[in-house]
């Protein structure tokens, strides 16, 4: 009951138009201000403070100083290249080329968050330009994000395998075939609004074998680029928030030594570019720990799992319904703390009823991730939204075709369950 207040006050600052961060933050802090609350005010502060120690978290400043790196040094614009090359001859060109893009850069940033970040950062506005709806673009842009949840090396899985005790390394290469998978399907649903919308190419016909040949060429530093973060997470290395800093690294090389753009004043603006984006969006997560410990210290996350695991016994039925759970939960809480809350509890309930646990980690990072591009308090959509100026009401009408895409696709996830088993199982 307290839970649905606070998340009733949440809403309500943000309807009538107070800002996200500090919205989340009233309501949560809100609750131990209420009569009969039995825990100090000063855990609101101390929740806040400790949101910002997290490790895993520092990922997220440095690719999305990555992005605007990247911009500057003349790698995403390689990509762009390859991508627009790809596919910009189907309806909605400069659209699917973001989900291609998407896709080349699952490897480099690891992160959904980063990702759309970087994207919007860089393709938002033209996408405007050309004619593509605000809402829709940001749409777009935050949901083709959740491509890098599945593809190597996904962040969320490197910290579900460590908690669950799952190998990694079966993660990852299960990842492959979901991830691909999303990115056809999340094209299809792009088509079709495309094709009603009068959204045009970017080219007129098919590329030739010489033309993606030489954008590979061009390309060939960025395409490496994943190669290497993959190689060095896979055998140790550098974890994944170590990846960001070589990351980094890399692109200051590749850019001011290999293809000579990369100046000390684009470094500079760069970093001024990224500063303005960390603030905005380090303050929604910092705030969001003070609400998320709320959710967890009053055990909605553990009643609702309760529930739901000893009243059913058929693994499918089993599965459809921690899929509605999480991603319910991955509407209200980050999905870092959804990991590391539900991982430890959920892996042994299905491991015991037949459920191989690589196939549950794609399924419920796969939701988490994706719940934080859904309204109300889903960090990729504030992100993008932030970056572009955009009403969340826009984005969360013009989603909706995105959304049932990725539903259907996770859907073919549960009830097919060798669409992510079959790499692991024949590799492994």
């Amino acid at each position: 009951m307290i839970s649905a207040l606070i998340l009733g006050l949440a809403l309500t600052l943000i309807i009538i138009g107070m800002p996200v961060a500090f919205a989340i933050g009233i309501a949560g802090t809100a609750y131990f201000l209420l009569p009969g609350t039995f825990l100090p005010d000063s855990t609101a502060v101390q929740r806040i403070v400790a949101a910002s120690q997290s490790f895993p978290l520092l990922a997220v400043p440095l690719f999305i100083l990555l992005g605007n790196l990247m911009n500057s040094s003349g790698i995403t614009p390689r990509l762009v290249g390859l991508a627009t090359v790809i596919a910009g001859w189907m309806r909605g060109g400069l659209a699917q080329s973001t989900l291609i893009l998407s896709a080349l850069m699952g490897g480099v940033s690891g992160s959904a968050v980063a990702d759309a970040a970087m994207q919007a950062r860089i393709l938002g506005e033209p996408m405007v330009e050309k004619g593509y709806d605000r809402g829709f673009t940001a749409a777009l842009l935050a949901i083709g994000g959740l491509i890098t949840a599945t593809l190597p090396p996904s962040l969320g899985l490197i910290l579900y395998g460590y908690l669950g005790e799952v190998s990694i390394g079966r993660l990852f290469i299960a990842g492959i075939v979901p991830g691909m998978l999303l990115l056809m399907v999340l094209m299809i649903a792009t088509w079709g609004v495309a094709r009603q919308r009068g959204y045009k190419p970017e080219t007129e016909r098919l590329p030739t074998l010489r033309e993606v040949g030489h954008e590979l060429w061009r390309s060939f530093w960025a395409v490496l680029f994943p190669i290497w973060l993959l190689i060095g997470i896979r055998f140790g290395f550098f974890t994944p928030s170590e990846a960001g800093a070589f990351a980094v690294a890399y692109a200051l090389i590749v850019g001011t030594l290999i293809y000579r753009e990369l100046t000390p004043a684009k470094i500079l603006d760069a970093m001024v570019q990224s500063l303005r984006d960390i603030g905005m969006i380090m303050l929604i997560i910092l705030f969001s720990g003070t609400f998320g410990y709320v959710i967890t210290f009053e055990r909605v996350p553990q009643s609702i799992a309760e529930v739901a695991l000893t009243a059913l016994s058929d693994p499918t039925v089993l599965l459809f319904v921690i899929a509605g759970f999480l991603m319910v939960l991955g509407m209200l809480v980050e999905a870092t703390v959804l990991v590391m809350l539900l991982t430890p509890i959920l892996v042994p309930v299905v491991t015991a009823a037949g459920i191989d646990p690589v196939h549950f980690g794609l399924v419920m990072m796969t939701l988490v991730t994706f719940g934080g591009m859904t309204p109300p308090v889903g960090v990729s959509m504030f992100t993008v939204c932030g970056i572009l100026r955009c009403s969340y009401r826009d984005y969360s009408i013009q989603m909706l075709p995105l959304v049932a895409a990725v539903l259907g696709m996770v859907t073919l996830m549960i009830l097919f369950p060798g669409l992510v088993m079959f790499l692991p199982n024949w590799l492994m």
